[in-house]
This record gives C-alpha cells, structure tokens and sequence, in this order.
C-alpha cells in the first residue's frame, strides 16, 4: 500500500527540514512506501528553496509551486492531483501535527474504515482566539450535517483514494471533505492525535477564521441537502420572511389603532427591517454565485490553481484516473519538451 502525504506549504522555511526528517523516520520504522508531496502556496520566504532542495535530493518528494497564493484549498487540492497512493493523508507543514500517528491512522484504515480524522482534543492553541470558536463551530456543523465530528479543522486524515475520486474541491471547502464522504457513504471515524505547539513561525489563522467557517456551513449545508431541490431551501425562506412581514404588519396596525404610531416615523423598524432582507438576498445570491462558479470551473476543466513549477511528478497518474489538472499538465509538458529542443 503506497501512502501520498500531501503537504500544503506557506512561509514555512524553518519548519520544513525538521518535517522531513520526522516523516522519513516514521517511512523507515513502519517499512511504509511513502512520498511526500509538498504545495508551495507563494510562499514570501525561502520555503521554496527548502522544498526543491528535498526534491533533489529525495526522488519520493514531489514539489509543486504555485505562481501565488491561491489558499489551503488549492494546495490540498494540486497534492490530490499529483498523489499516487492508494492513501492520502494530508498535514499541516507547521510541526504541529505528529508524523509518528500516521502508523495509527493506518491501522484504523485497516480496521475497515475509509475515512480516519484526526481529533486534536488536547489542542495547543490560544484559548479564545482558536480554541474555543473551533469547539463551536464544529458542533455547529455536527449538529448541521449529522456527521459527529469534533474536530473539523485537525488537517491530519487519512482516506482511500477512492473516497476522493471525482472530488472537486473549491473555496476553503477542503475542512469538510470527511462530511462529503460520510454523505457519499463513505464509512468515516475518529482518533484523537498528538498535537504540538508551534516552535518556528506565525498561524496563518486568526479569529476571522471563524466567520468564513460558519459562511462555509452555509454553503455546505445548501449544497448537501438542496442541490437537486433548491426550491426547498429558497422556498423555507420565503415563507419565513411572509410569517415574519405579516407580524410586522401586524405590530404596524396595533401601533395605528391603540397608540395612533404612523410606520414612517418608526425608522429603527424600518432599518432593521431593510438590513435583514438586503443580508438575506446577499446569502441567496452567495449561494447561487458558489454553484455558478463550480459549473464555471468543471465545463471548462478549468483549475483552481496554476502551477509554476513541478518536480519529481509523474504526469501521467499510476491508475491511468484523468485528474483535473491533466490539461495543466499536457501545456507544461508541452512547453518543456519545445525548450529542451
């Protein structure tokens, strides 16, 4: 079995050798056949240089470079489509998630399971500013999807590859991966995992995280439940917003009748009134625009990132599966065959 560890990289110069290392201890004392697949996302440091350096001197390294910063997503996602193993197990590049629980995961693959996600349940992160909005976030999305996961945004997981054949990730999507697989009936569980302080380095996260998380919720929970109906979606909150105009009307009519209140002069019900509706039409059309542009990118076989380069990657895949950087991959090969000549 041929383990992909997928690697997103951004401004992590320092902490990248000492990764290295642990993952080829951990290869070398559980006999695993690993390559390690690192996703320079723009990085503004020498992270590059670090993760070419790897490749050169290690054929199992894949490195792929990015010409900006296109997010986490992206880079999950170019790690995806260069990937070669029968498991796929994403981590941070920060140190903070242990290389020595990838055995563990595995093991729980082996017990029959497709997905394994990792759960950082003694979690070294600032209370207030991380710990805690992560706590109520995901029972929030627990409680939503009605996949009891605690702890969504643990990077660590191990999937089947075939768990993720067809996946199209967009946005910061890439957190609810295991909730797309538990809906497509992928058999998914737990396991609490090792998690470390950070020793070089900033968090690229911060408390605005946790807006953009409850907005991806949202769209989660739309594109789950309504794609194929979203009348129902759209319809519920209509007829919310008729239940809630006709108490409004109500409340107007006995404000005329017992205190002889006009509605022009109650401009704090009116404003209220005015931002609730202009905020639903803003999430309706989010929603709309997040389906748009998935039919945008998928006619087209269009990308979510642009590589600038590519090493130790083999073009054409080990199951012969076309990936959604395949027309990427023709251009680039194209081109450097034209230069070589």
């Amino acid at each position: 079995m041929k383990i992909s560890i997928l690697i997103p990289v951004y401004n992590e110069e320092e902490n990248l050798p000492l990764l290295y290392d642990e993952l080829c201890a951990v290869a070398t004392d559980a006999d695993l056949d690993l390559e390690m697949i690192f996703v320079d996302d723009g990085s503004t440091d020498t992270s590059w240089e670090v993760v070419r350096r790897l490749a050169d001197n290690d054929q199992r390294c894949v490195a792929i470079r990015f010409r900006r910063n296109f997010g986490q997503t992206a880079g999950l996602a170019a790690a995806i489509d260069h990937s070669t193993g029968d498991v796929l197990i994403p981590m941070d590049a920060d140190l903070q998630n242990d290389p020595a629980d990838i055995p563990r995961l595995l093991a729980a693959l082996e017990e029959g399971y497709d997905v394994v996600s990792g759960w950082r349940k003694d979690r070294q992160d600032r209370l207030l500013s991380r710990r805690l909005p992560s706590v109520i976030a995901n029972r929030l999305i627990a409680r939503m999807t009605g996949v009891p996961i605690h702890d969504l945004g643990c990077s660590l997981k191990a999937y089947r590859r075939e768990v993720l054949s067809g996946l199209r990730l967009y946005g910061d999507m890439h957190r609810f991966i295991a909730i797309y697989a538990s809906w497509t009936g992928a058999s998914v569980t737990e396991l609490v995992v090792n998690h470390r302080s950070r020793r070089f380095g900033e968090s690229k996260y911060g408390i605005n995280r946790t807006f953009k998380v409850l907005m991806d919720m949202v769209t989660l929970k739309f594109l789950g439940g309504y794609t194929t109906r979203p009348i129902h979606f759209f319809g519920g909150l209509g007829a919310g917003l008729m239940a809630v105009a006709f108490a409004a009307v109500t409340a107007v009519v006995i404000e005329k009748i017992v205190w002889d209140t006009f509605v022009h002069k109650m401009s704090v019900l009116l404003l209220s009134s005015f931002l609730a509706t202009a905020s639903l039409l803003l999430v309706m059309m989010g929603l709309l625009a997040e389906l748009i542009i998935r039919t945008w990118h998928e006619s087209q076989d269009k990308p979510i990132y642009v590589s600038r380069e590519v090493l130790n990657a083999p073009w054409v895949p080990a199951d012969g599966t076309p990936r959604a950087n395949d027309a990427v991959r023709s251009v680039a090969e194209t081109r450097a065959t034209s230069a070589s000549e």
